[in-house]
C-alpha cells in the first residue's frame, strides 16, 4: 500500500504545475474535482459505479431522452425535455410512448442524432443478440428500465416505446436511459474497449483524456445543443480519491478544487482556510435492505422492527458533524409519499430489546446477521465509521452483525443479483448496504416494493412481497392523475414502514466542499449533480 500512496501523493503535487503550464498557453479554466470513487466510472454510455457516477461520466458525455432537471438547487427539480422534446402515452393503447425527437442534434464525432441512433443504443442494453450489444452496459441500466418491452422506429425523428404494462410513471425510469454514437462504435472497429477511450455522445462536454484509476478529462462541447446548459468551465478533470482524508487534503493543499463527501472533522479546519461547504436538501436515504427470503433472520417482523428502534439517529447525525437529518423511512416525512405510518422509526432500546424477547432472541441466545457493505464511493457517507455504530447499536439488543466489505461496483453487483441468488445467498449475506435516491415514485418506492420487480427483473433485492402494495401498485401504474398517484404512493410507503422493509438510518445531504477559485456551483436537490454549473 505505501508505494502506491506515494504515488498518489507525488502525483497530486504535480498537478497544479502541469495545470498551469496548460492554462497558460491556452488560457483555460479548469477544475479539478477529486471524487469519492476507487476508479472512473464506465465512458462508454451507461456508466457504472451506481447513480452517483451520472454526474460524472453519464450527463457529462451523454443525454437522455427525458432529462432531470440538475441546474436549480432552489427547488426540487422535474423532469424536462431532453433528448426527446415531447413524450406521450397513446390515448387508445397506454402501453405505447410515443417519442418526438429532437432534430439537429450532431454526437461529438459530427454524426446525427436520429430515431435509428435511439433504437440502436435500446438494441445495445436490451438485445443480446443485437452486434453492438455491450454486457457491461447492460447490466448498468437493465434494472433501471424494466418496463420496456419493445420498441420501434415511426419516423426519421419519432420512436415509439412498449411498455409490459401499462405504467404512468414510465418516463421516470428514461433519464438514466443514455445514447451514444453508432457511427463511433464502427469507426472504432465495433470494440467498446476502444470506446471508453474515445467516447461520443450529445453531451455539454467530450472526453479529451482517460487514464483508469488515476483521472479523466472532460472538456468543453461548445457546440452543444442546449445553450442553457453550456459548461462554464473550459475542463474539469476528475480524479478518483477514494479515500474521505486524503481527498481533505488534496483540496486544503490547493491540489484539487472541489471534493464530494468530506470528512466531518476536518470541516473545522476548512472553513477556517476559507473554503466553502456547499450542501442541499438531497432525496437520497442510507438503509440497510433486509432479505425476507426464507433462511434469513430478518423474515420476522418483530426483529426488523427491533432494528429500527435500536439506532440513535441523532447521535448518527452527530458523528457526521451535521450533515445529515434522521430517517423515518424511505423518504422524508414532508414528501407528499410518506403517509401515516403506525410504525413510528426512532431511537427506544427498551421496547428493541422486548421485541427480540418476543421473537426468541436475548444475551444468552444472539441473532446472527451477515452484511454486504462498501468500503466507501459516492452515495454511501462515511461508510466504514457509519456501518460500525450500526454494528455497535444492534449489539445492544442482541443482534450479532458481520460484515463482508467490498468495493463500490462490487457491490452493485450483489445488489442487482438479488438477496436469494447464490453470490448473496451462498455466502449468508441476508442484508445489504447501499444509499438509494428517492427522488421520484419510481426510484424512491415502486422499484423496492413491486412484486413483479423481484431480482432479476428488478432491484426489489429482499423479495418484499406485500399483496395490497401489489393493487395499490397496479392503479398507480394505470392512472395519469398525479393527487391520486401521489395518495396511492402514501399507502406503499406506510406500508413500506408498516412492514419494516428496511432498517432506515439517515438522510443524506449530499456536502461538498469548494476552493475559493470556485465562483459558483449550483448544488441540486437530487442525487443528480450538473457539472456545467461549476464556475472558476
Amino acid at each position: 500500500m505505501k508505494p502506491r500512496n506515494f504515488k498518489l501523493r507525488h502525483w497530486l503535487a504535480a498537478l497544479p504545475l502541469s495545470f498551469a503550464l496548460h492554462a497558460g498557453l491556452h488560457a483555460e479554466t479548469v477544475a479539478r474535482y477529486g471524487i469519492s470513487m476507487a476508479d472512473i466510472p464506465l465512458t462508454t454510455g451507461q456508466p457504472d459505479r451506481g447513480a452517483g457516477a451520472y454526474q460524472f461520466t453519464g450527463h457529462t458525455l451523454y443525454d437522455p431522452l427525458i432529462a432531470w432537471e440538475a441546474n436549480v438547487g432552489n427547488r426540487p427539480g422535474k423532469l424536462v425535455p431532453g433528448l426527446a422534446t415531447e413524450w406521450k402515452a397513446d390515448p387508445k393503447d397506454n402501453k405505447k410512448w410515443r417519442f418526438t425527437l429532437r432534430k439537429g442534434v450532431k454526437f461529438h464525432d459530427g454524426s446525427e442524432f436520429t430515431a435509428d441512433a435511439v433504437v440502436w443504443n435500446l438494441d445495445k442494453v436490451l438485445a443480446e443478440k443485437s452486434p453492438q450489444f455491450d454486457a457491461k452496459q447492460s447490466a448498468q441500466v437493465r434494472p433501471r428500465i424494466p418496463s420496456i418491452a419493445s420498441y420501434r422506429k415511426v419516423g426519421p425523428y419519432e420512436v415509439e416505446i412498449t411498455t409490459k404494462d401499462v405504467d404512468a410513471l414510465f418516463p421516470y425510469q428514461l433519464p438514466w436511459f443514455l445514447v451514444s454514437s453508432p457511427a463511433q462504435w464502427e469507426k472504432l472497429g465495433k470494440d467498446w474497449n476502444k470506446v471508453a477511450s474515445q467516447p461520443s455522445g450529445t453531451g455539454p462536454f467530450k472526453l479529451d483524456k482517460l487514464v483508469p484509476r488515476e483521472r479523466a478529462d472532460l472538456v468543453k462541447n461548445a457546440a452543444y445543443w442546449d445553450k442553457s446548459r453550456l459548461p462554464k468551465t473550459d475542463r474539469i478533470v476528475l480524479l478518483p480519491i477514494p479515500d474521505a482524508m486524503t481527498r481533505a487534503n488534496a483540496l486544503l493543499n490547493g491540489q484539487v478544487d472541489i471534493i464530494e463527501t468530506p470528512p466531518p472533522d476536518v470541516l473545522p479546519q476548512l472553513k477556517a482556510g476559507g473554503f466553502k461547504l456547499v450542501q442541499n436538501v438531497t432525496p437520497h436515504v442510507w438503509p440497510y435492505h433486509f432479505s425476507t427470503y426464507p433462511g434469513s433472520p430478518w423474515t420476522d417482523i418483530r426483529v426488523r422492527k427491533a432494528a429500527n428502534l435500536a439506532i440513535d439517529r441523532d447521535a448518527v447525525v452527530k458523528l457526521m458533524s451535521g450533515l445529515a437529518t434522521p430517517a423515518k423511512g424511505q423518504v422524508d416525512a414532508t414528501s407528499p409519499w410518506f403517509g401515516k405510518p403506525g410504525f413510528k422509526i426512532g431511537y427506544d432500546l427498551a421496547a428493541a430489546r422486548a421485541l427480540m424477547a418476543q421473537a426468541g432472541y436475548g444475551p444468552s441466545k444472539p441473532l446472527k446477521a451477515k452484511v454486504i457493505i462498501a468500503q466507501g464511493g459516492t452515495g454511501q457517507m462515511l461508510s466504514l465509521p457509519m456501518n460500525e455504530f450500526v454494528q455497535q447499536s444492534l449489539a445492544e439488543i442482541g443482534i450479532e452483525v458481520t460484515f463482508e466489505v467490498v468495493e463500490l461496483e462490487n457491490l452493485y453487483r450483489h445488489w442487482r443479483a438479488g438477496a436469494k441468488a447464490d453470490i448473496n445467498a451462498g455466502k449468508g449475506i441476508t442484508a445489504i448496504n447501499l444509499g438509494y435516491v428517492t427522488a421520484d415514485p419510481f426510484y424512491a418506492i415502486t422499484r423496492f416494493t413491486d412484486s413483479h420487480y423481484v431480482a432479476p427483473n428488478g432491484v426489489n433485492w429482499g423479495g418484499y412481497n406485500n399483496p395490497k402494495v401489489d393493487a395499490a401498485l397496479e392503479k398507480i401504474r394505470t392512472t395519469f392523475d398525479s393527487k391520486t398517484q401521489d395518495g396511492l404512493l402514501a399507502f406503499v410507503h406506510q406500508s413500506m414502514v408498516d412492514d419494516a422493509q428496511m432498517l432506515w438510518v439517515v438522510h443524506d445531504v449530499n456536502p461538498h466542499a469548494l476552493s475559493p477559485k470556485v465562483k459558483e456551483f449550483i448544488q441540486a436537490q437530487h442525487w443528480f449533480q450538473d457539472l456545467t454549473t461549476i464556475r472558476m
